[in-house]
């Protein structure tokens, strides 16, 4: 084998214009930013990246880059222990945690490459394909389109379960979910308020909502209102789950949602939370407290860890994330009869840059 030593990393940002106006219970927006990250070793690159912000490219140049540059493109954990203690004083939540994120799951894709195995053999698989739920449905969507793609999502996808975003409206928002049920049979339905209300406002709606048979109340309070998660889980009727936890950067954030307990699925997004290195450690952490874990966005990212977790739940598929990731990767996942399967013909995580195709998004 030629030298593993890895020999470059490089990042570049791309700002991609959303489809329509997008909304949730504490946010607008009508652009994505996604980092890509690639790391060069033995003849060959992997490629990572994060849903974050342009800034984080200097960070990964000029920070990030030396701490790893020289280390065998094997040696993955001693990699990620040096990474986190060189931003010991930048913090480590929050565009720091997204950063190293980026670079992890470019290194777990330049290891399995160098192996010549895709990243859910070099894992692990418990599962050849791992099921989905359609994610969307934003407050800022009439109630024609709402349904329209919820409904797409079960006719085209196959999905067993769909989500919408609440939070904006709390008087509207039982009459948009009562529209969603009507539009989807009965397949599973998922809210997010994204942290948008207080625990009372949380569970009155709660109340108003079991009678559409709401399976998941997503972030009804901010992830970091741990009791008043903890109220939600033990007041929202029985057959709503409270999920959270994709805030999550750094395995105490995980460990304070568990503890609590704040919850009865965690989330975790490996963009965020250290990459496929983190994932790993988030699932082993559900796994000893008999806890689900269910993916958050990035799909193709996602896909072949989630293939590796003994207690996944589901993954998002998420509007935003499948639209880019189908845009500008080659081998970004097609759903089919509500899941998706990793191509093990294809060495690492499967993508490819299509680096004409992102070109005139580029921004640094």
């Amino acid at each position: 084998m030629t030298d593993p030593s890895i020999r470059r990393v490089t990042a570049q940002a791309f700002e991609i214009p959303t489809d329509a106006p997008e909304a949730d219970g504490t946010l607008e927006w009508d652009h994505t930013t996604l980092v890509v990250v690639e790391v060069d070793a033995g003849g060959e690159t992997g490629l990572g990246y994060t849903y974050a912000d342009a800034s984080l490219v200097p960070l990964i140049e000029r920070t990030l880059a030396s701490v790893v540059e020289g280390r065998s493109a094997f040696d993955i954990g001693g990699a990620g222990a040096a990474l986190w203690r060189s931003i010991r004083n930048l913090g480590r939540p929050g565009l720091v945690a997204t950063a190293i994120s980026a670079v992890d799951t470019a290194l777990w894709d330049l290891k399995a490459k160098l192996l010549g195995l895709p990243v859910a053999a070099l894992l692990g698989r418990v599962r050849d394909r791992v099921p989905i739920y359609g994610s969307g449905g934003f407050t800022c969507y009439p109630d024609d389109r709402l349904c329209r793609q919820l409904a797409t999502w079960i006719e085209r996808d196959g999905c067993q379960w769909v989500k919408m975003k609440i939070g904006s409206d709390v008087r509207r928002d039982p009459t948009r979910v009562k529209a969603a049920r009507g539009a989807i049979g009965d397949r599973g339905l998922f809210v997010d308020a994204n942290g948008a209300l207080t625990a009372k406002q949380a569970l009155g709606l709660a109340e108003r909502l079991v009678q559409h048979h709401v399976a998941w109340f997503e972030e009804p309070v901010s992830s970091d209102d741990l009791d008043g998660l903890a109220l939600m889980r033990r007041r929202a009727p029985v057959e709503m789950e409270i999920a959270a936890g994709e805030y999550g950067y750094v395995l105490d954030d995980f460990e304070r949602l568990l503890a609590a307990p704040s919850i009865d699925v965690l989330q975790a997004d490996v963009t965020r939370c250290g990459g496929v290195s983190g994932f790993l450690r988030v699932a082993a952490l559900c796994e000893a407290r008999h806890i689900d874990l269910s993916g958050h966005c990035a799909p193709a990212l996602h896909l072949h860890v989630a293939c590796a977790v003994a207690r996944l739940r589901h993954l998002e598929w998420f509007h935003d994330h499948v639209r880019i990731e189908q845009m500008l990767f080659d081998g970004a996942p097609v759903a089919r009869d509500g899941g998706i399967a990793p191509d093990l013909s294809r060495p690492g995580f499967g993508l490819v840059l299509k680096a004409r195709d992102a070109e005139p998004f580029r921004v640094r």
